[in-house]
């Protein structure tokens, strides 16, 4: 299996739009409500190759390059947390949405619970899958920018697969066809320059700015889920439970022998569990709503 092969004969669309003003790539697949997939730092599209299949049959999966990530285009300014969030509220509006589901790995489910909390009338639920070092661990911030620095402006075969494999659990899910897509992406001359920008939030004094907190977290009022693994190099299980008492009702399941790329190497997993919980929570929703029509 690859990741093209894989979809060769499912029917999706790989297109670029506007939002607001910047070119963003996008794949999508499926007829049902609108799942928007955010990937990671250093991520891109690819990254929920395995997903797109599974999820599509209940879901009009819309996967993106997150602004300054893959071959959406790369503004010479600071990506923070509030720019990723104002592109993807560009990207729901472009797509004419008035509702998605929304589910984000690493830094997307960061950016996911942000959008959530600063526009919860566009979201009907989230997963945040691996959101990761929520604790602002330096050494983990550290390893994150000198590992995607050097796999980015000393790219070669070697380091981007260092820079892979170091999400994975199972090394042996780092495929020959992953690491030339990534190589690909890292070696445009405008990825070399916009990578600075996407590392600026492993510095303490950018992401303090964004840090999960109760004072934004709490106005998050959409049912989500977190989505941890028992081997993320980011963030151990235990520290979960903060962001789960921090987000109003949230709920968590941990999913065995993953690192920080579950939807990559538990992809049946990670599309049940994801499925489950949105589709449970539109269920929920759909009665709540009957009831009040019911009363008046």
């Amino acid at each position: 299996m690859t990741i093209w092969t894989d979809l060769a004969d499912l029917e999706y669309k790989l297109y670029y739009l506007d939002a607001n003003g910047i070119k963003t790539r996008v794949l999508e697949s499926g007829n049902g409500e609108p799942l928007i997939l955010l990937h990671g730092t250093g991520g891109h599209i690819e990254a929920y190759a395995r997903n797109i299949r599974g999820l599509s049959k209940n879901f009009r999966v819309i996967c993106i390059d997150m602004v300054g990530h893959g071959y959406t285009a790369k503004p010479d300014r600071q990506y923070g947390i509030d720019y990723y969030s104002e592109h993807l509220l560009g990207v729901i509006q472009a797509l004419g949405l008035s509702k998605v589901y929304l589910s984000g790995e690493s830094l997307g489910g960061w950016v996911a619970a942000w959008f959530a909390a600063e526009h919860p009338e566009y979201v009907r639920a989230m997963v945040l899958n691996t959101p990761g070092n929520v604790n602002n661990k330096p050494e983990v911030m550290q390893r994150l920018k000198e590992s995607t620095l050097k796999a980015v402006l000393e790219a070669n075969y070697e380091n981007v697969k260092t820079r892979l494999e170091w999400l994975m659990y199972d090394k042996s899910q780092v495929t020959e066809e992953l690491i030339e897509s990534r190589y690909k992406i890292y070696t445009q001359a405008s990825y070399q320059e916009a990578v600075h920008h996407i590392v600026c939030l492993q510095d303490i004094e950018v992401r303090k700015l964004y840090s999960w907190d109760p004072s934004w977290c709490s106005k998050i009022n959409v049912p989500t889920l977190l989505a941890w693994t028992d081997h993320d190099p980011t963030s151990t299980v235990e520290e979960a439970k903060p962001i789960q008492d921090m987000i109003p009702n949230s709920e968590l399941v941990v999913m065995k022998d993953a690192g920080h790329w579950p939807q990559w190497e538990k992809p049946e997993e990670f599309n049940t569990i994801l499925t489950n919980f949105l589709l449970k929570n539109t269920t929920e929703a759909a009665k709540q709503n009957d009831l009040a029509l019911a009363s008046k």
